[in-house]
């Protein structure tokens, strides 16, 4: 499983400090599966990248609250929802030269009428040796909540 057991409480804190306009800190959600983290190193490798050393996800949220909370109305529910869905074991590595992503291509009713795939976007060297889950991008979300 991608998310640690107790990853769904420390978003929920983080978000919840963010919302109370307090830091968060950085804390460790979960991993990328093996398979992930090999096609993430592949690329990064084949573009002359150093390859991510050790297969751990770490969370801060400042971005994801700023993006979805502040500007799109979503609630922390929402983004916790999001978190897991982009986070799926079947969720598939998505890259290019500017970013690095995994998205679930199972469509998810995000509750304002759409049906949304997750994408997880990720820090890669700001935090090395391990990958920041730094934004959650709900593609097809149509309606926002606001």
């Amino acid at each position: 499983m991608p998310l640690y057991p107790n990853a769904a409480q420390l978003i929920t804190q983080n978000l919840n400090a963010l919302a109370q306009g307090d830091r968060a800190k950085f804390v460790a959600i979960g991993n990328f599966t093996e398979l992930q983290f090999q096609e993430i190193n592949a690329y990064r490798t084949s573009m002359g990248l150093p390859p991510l050393e050790q297969n751990e996800i770490l969370y801060m949220g400042r971005h994801h609250y700023e993006s979805r909370a502040a500007r799109d109305g979503y609630t922390i529910a929402d983004m916790l929802a999001q978190i897991q869905s982009a986070l799926s074991e079947s969720s598939v590595v998505v890259m290019n030269a500017r970013m690095t992503a995994i998205e679930n291509q199972t469509p998810r009713d995000d509750g304002y009428g759409n049906q949304v795939t997750d994408r997880a976007i990720f820090e890669l060297t700001r935090k090395k040796p391990r990958a920041e889950l730094f934004s959650i991008i709900p593609k097809g979300d149509n309606i926002k909540p606001k």
